[in-house]
């Protein structure tokens, strides 16, 4: 959050900016987010936002960097479990918090700080979730080839900015997400012998 001298920035003004924000992005898209909208929901004064953002992509920054939009499970005691844990939420629809997130996927193509705001909520959180998941099929007894699990990682992410941009709610059924599990993410990082070798 940047500031200018003078009089200390009220941090509880500075959190209903923010949610006010999060609605706006969330309801209406980054193309509605602007201070005139912001200001008059929140009752504040378009100055007051303008001292701690310079831009509305400095605040969308600010407001998506702050999420984690990818929970690393509980180990499940299998790769597939972890990975079913992992991808879980993909049978709900997108929260509040995704829909705020996924209204700046394609903005953030031209905007360095939207896509830092992105990767901070979903890229950083799910590379470490991916490692984690690695980690723990190692300890098992069942190391991953390093290149298979960026591999994994990458694939992961496709469908999770896919999940952002499709049409509706984003929500697939358990058995859909099982499938993806089954059919794409095992295969990536547990090839069958025969294709190995192709």
């Amino acid at each position: 959050m940047t500031g200018t001298p003078g009089r200390p920035l009220s941090a509880e003004l500075s959190e209903q900016l923010v949610t006010v924000a999060v609605d706006i992005l969330a309801e209406e898209g980054w193309g509605r987010l602007n201070s005139d909208r912001i200001a008059a929901r929140a009752r504040a004064g378009k100055a007051g936002i303008y001292r701690r953002w310079p831009t509305m992509a400095a605040l969308a920054r600010h407001a998506v960097g702050r999420f984690t939009l990818v929970d690393l499970p509980e180990d499940a005691g299998s790769l597939r479990g972890d990975l079913v844990a992992l991808v879980g939420p993909w049978a709900s629809p997108l929260s509040r918090e995704e829909r705020a997130a996924a209204s700046l996927v394609g903005a953030a193509r031209h905007d360095e700080d939207l896509r830092a705001g992105l990767d901070a909520a979903l890229v950083q959180p799910l590379a470490a979730a991916v490692g984690e998941i690695g980690a723990r099929s190692a300890a098992r007894g069942e190391p991953l080839d390093e290149r298979r699990l960026a591999l994994l990682g990458s694939v992961l992410e496709a469908f999770w900015w896919q999940r952002y941009t499709a049409a509706g709610d984003g929500a697939m059924t358990r058995d859909q997400v099982e499938r993806v599990v089954d059919d794409v993410l095992l295969p990536v990082v547990e090839p069958t012998s025969e294709a190995a070798r192709v």
